[in-house]
This record gives structure tokens, sequence and C-alpha cells, in this order.
């Protein structure tokens, strides 16, 4: 689960029935933190398309080592989006799966701003402008990504394995 000690009682937990996910306990010492979290995270994903929010964050996820957020978001990918045959594809290695040369660029700039986000230029923005992405769609990428960094960050840090449910 993970190697601090949390909470049996939360009011996080009032709307989960059953299991109570790992990463919903770390947050359960520091509710407000979580309450933060949900607002700013709600605010970025609401200003993208979520399957484009989705594949971000299993990129940035990949580089950042996060087995819990890439196994939680390619869970969302697999309900909504695609089969398990190109989920599979587009985890091992997306420049080969098939996606649409923008997902991929997409991708690709949210792997590089995960992996050390002072290596973007203005050569890597014009690249995804070339792809009809607007400023503000670039600016939601890299708002996606370092969103991931923290949360990812933090699940990492503090050793909150993944639940049993996403590993399926």
């Amino acid at each position: 689960m993970t190697y601090l000690d949390t909470p049996a009682e939360s009011p996080l937990y009032a709307d989960e029935t059953g299991h109570i996910p790992n990463y919903l306990r770390v947050f359960a010492l520091r509710p407000e933190a979580y309450a933060g979290w949900e607002q700013l995270a709600g605010s970025v994903r609401d200003g993208m398309d979520l399957r484009r929010y989705e594949l971000v964050t299993i990129a940035a996820a990949r580089r950042l080592g996060s087995d819990y957020c890439t196994l939680a978001h390619a869970k969302v990918l697999r309900e909504r989006f695609y089969d398990e045959p190109q989920l599979r594809a587009i985890i091992a290695d997306h420049r080969s799966a098939g996606l649409d040369p923008a997902d991929v660029a997409i991708m690709d700039f949210a792997d590089k701003v995960a992996a050390d986000p002072t290596t973007i230029t203005e050569l890597d923005a014009a690249t995804l402008r070339g792809y009809g992405l607007s400023d503000t769609d670039v600016l939601q990428v890299v708002l996606a990504v370092c969103i991931r960094r923290f949360f990812s960050g933090v699940l990492s840090a503090v050793g909150a394995a993944p639940d049993e449910a996403l590993r399926g």
C-alpha cells in the first residue's frame, strides 16, 4: 500500500464503496492538499479533449516511472477509447501504435516535458503548432504533464502501490 501510516477513516473515503484506493489513503493525511489537487487537475482536464489528456498522462506517467498512474490512466483509455491490443501497442511504443501523427507528436512532447521541462524550446512548441495545436493547446499539454509530475511524484515518494483492480 504505502510505507506511511494512513488513517482508517477520512472524509475522503465518504464516496468510496468497498476498496479505498491507495492514493486516497495517502492523501487522507492531508485532505486539504487533495482538494486543491482535485480543483487544479479538474481545471486542466476540463480544458482538453479527454482522450488527449489521457494520452498525455500515459506518456508522462511512463517517463516518470509511475506504474500507479500509468495503470490508472490506461484503464480510462481502455474503457473509453481503445481496445486491448491498441492500448498495449500505445503503451509499448506509441510511435508505432498506429496513432495519428499529431497524437504521436503530443506524446513525444509530453515525454520530453516529463523528463526535463527545462529542455523545451520554441521549436518543440512550433512542432505542435504544425499539427494544428494552438498556444493554449500547447499550454494544456504542459499543464497536464506538470500536474502528473506532482501527483506521480507524491505517490512514488511515499511508496503507494497500484491497487489490484488496476493491474487487470
